[in-house]
C-alpha cells in the first residue's frame, strides 16, 4: 500500500474519531511510513525532529497510538521492555528473530511453520485467528 494511500487511510480514521488531522500528524506518519524497520517511539522522535524540532513525545506517542487503532501500525514487544513499531507488512503475516545481545530482528516466512502451527491448532481443536512468533537467540555478529 503505497504511502499517500495509507495517509488518506489515517485522516479518515481521524476524522471517525473526531479529531483533526494536523501537519504535525500528517509528517509523523509519512516519517514512519518511509521506516523499513522496527522502530521505537524515541527513534522516531529522534527522525521528526531532524525536520520539525518543536514536535514533542507527546505527539508522536498520540500519533502511533492512533496509527496503532486505526491497523496501519503494529505495536511490538521482543522482551526488552521497548515497544517497537512496524507498518503493516506489505507480503501479508512474518514471524521475527530477535538477538538478544544487540536486539537485531530480523522478518521471516516459513509456510511450513505456519502449516505445522494450523494443524496442530486442529488436532487440539482449535481455530487460529492470529498468531505471532519471536524465536530469540544470537545474530551471526554476536555468537
Amino acid at each position: 500500500m503505497a504511502n499517500q494511500t495509507k495517509i488518506a487511510l489515517l485522516k479518515g480514521y481521524i476524522e471517525t474519531k473526531g479529531l483533526k488531522s494536523t501537519a504535525q500528524r500528517d509528517f509523523i506518519a509519512e516519517t514512519f511510513f518511509k521506516t523499513n524497520t522496527h522502530i521505537s517511539l524515541e527513534e522516531l522522535l529522534a527522525k521528526v525532529k531532524r525536520k520539525h524540532k518543536n514536535i514533542g513525545y507527546a505527539t508522536v506517542y498520540r500519533t502511533m497510538k492512533l496509527l496503532g487503532e486505526s491497523g496501519l501500525a503494529i505495536a511490538r514487544q521482543f522482551g526488552d521492555g521497548q515497544t517497537r513499531y512496524e507498518n503493516l507488512p506489505e507480503d501479508g503475516h512474518h514471524d521475527h528473530i530477535i538477538c538478544i545481545k544487540c536486539s537485531k530482528i530480523a522478518e521471516f516466512q516459513n509456510q511450513k511453520i505456519e502449516q505445522l502451527q494450523s494443524e496442530t491448532a486442529k488436532k487440539l481443536g482449535f481455530t487460529v485467528v492470529n498468531h505471532k512468533l519471536e524465536l530469540y537467540g544470537y545474530c551471526a555478529d554476536c555468537s
